[in-house]
C-alpha cells in the first residue's frame, strides 16, 4: 500500500515539473505591440496617459522634435541626448538611447514596458548616499557603531 501512495506522489511531482512557464505577452491597455504599431498615431495617442498626450498634442519644441525623429528613424545605432522630456511611443521599442543624467550618459534599450513614460524616468539623477565610518575629529558619541 505505501508503495502506491509514494508512486502517485512521484507522478504528481513529475507532472508538475513538466509544465513550463509560458512567457506572458506584452499588452498596452489591451493592445499588443504589433497592433499599436499598425494603429494611426492619433489612436495610439488617445491611449497614452494625459501628461504624454498633452506634451505631444501641444507640439514638441525644435530640439525635442529633432531628437524624437532621430530615435524614431532608427538610422543611428545609439542616440545620445540631454532631452529627458521626450515621451516614449511604440515606434521607439528596440532602439538604443543614451540619456544624460547630469553627470554621464546612461545607456538603455527601450522595451515595450516603457511606452507612455518619459526618457528621463529611466536615467536617475540622484544616487543613494553611502557614508563611510566617522572621520578624524569626530566626537566619542558619534564614533559609536553598534554591533549586529
Amino acid at each position: 500500500m505505501t508503495g502506491t501512495k509514494a508512486s502517485r506522489r512521484k507522478a504528481r511531482k513529475k507532472k508538475g515539473a513538466i509544465t513550463a512557464r509560458r512567457k506572458k505577452e506584452f499588452t498596452y491597455r489591451g493592445y499588443t505591440l504589433e497592433e499599436l504599431l499598425a494603429m494611426p498615431f492619433d489612436e495610439v495617442l488617445s491611449l497614452m496617459p494625459s501628461r504624454v498626450r498633452r506634451s505631444l498634442t501641444r507640439g514638441l519644441n525644435e530640439e525635442q522634435r529633432t531628437c524624437f525623429e532621430k530615435i524614431k528613424s532608427g538610422k543611428y545605432a545609439m542616440v545620445r541626448t540631454h532631452r529627458r522630456d521626450i515621451p516614449i511611443v511604440p515606434e521607439f521599442v528596440g532602439k538604443k538611447v543614451a540619456i544624460h543624467n547630469g553627470k554621464e550618459f546612461k545607456e538603455l534599450e527601450i522595451r515595450a514596458e516603457m511606452i507612455g513614460h518619459f526618457l528621463g524616468e529611466f536615467a536617475m539623477t540622484r544616487k543613494q548616499v553611502k557614508h563611510s565610518g566617522p572621520g578624524v575629529g569626530a566626537t566619542r558619541s558619534s564614533k559609536f557603531l553598534p554591533l549586529k
